[in-house]
């Protein structure tokens, strides 16, 4: 039988979860940047802000423009699962937002990836995974 908590327990309880999984958003991201360096696609940007939203990573890859959205959860399918449609919305218009400061403005060779991350670190990388 489950012990009731009084509402500044509950609270504590939804607050430490958040920050656990935060944490854990924020290893993933560390560790998706640090395989993009090692591959040669230097990290530009992490959690680049625009008005339109937030891209998590933001990588070069000579004059292309790599825009990475992670998602991590203990499966692959559940972490894929996380990108809904109104993301991919989100950051197709912050990498326009992002682009506009190009030499090359909006004609600027863009790829948008989802990097996965499963609980076990292991990453799968979807490349060209969000189209216009």
């Amino acid at each position: 039988m489950g012990v009731a908590m009084d509402g500044t327990a509950a609270r504590r309880t939804r607050m430490a979860r958040g920050l656990t999984a935060w944490q854990a958003g924020r290893a993933a991201e560390d560790q998706v940047a640090e395989h993009y360096r090692r591959s040669g696609r230097p990290i530009v940007a992490s959690r680049w802000r625009g008005e339109q939203g937030e891209i998590d990573l933001v990588a070069r890859e000579g004059d292309a423009v790599i825009f990475i959205e992670v998602k991590r959860a203990e499966t692959f399918a559940m972490a894929a699962e996380r990108l809904s449609r109104r993301q991919m919305d989100r950051i197709c218009s912050a990498a326009s937002e992002f682009v506009a400061d190009e030499p090359e403005g909006q004609n600027t060779e863009m790829r948008f990836d989802v990097a996965l991350v499963d609980g076990t670190g292991r990453i799968d990388i979807i490349e060209n995974a969000i189209g216009f």
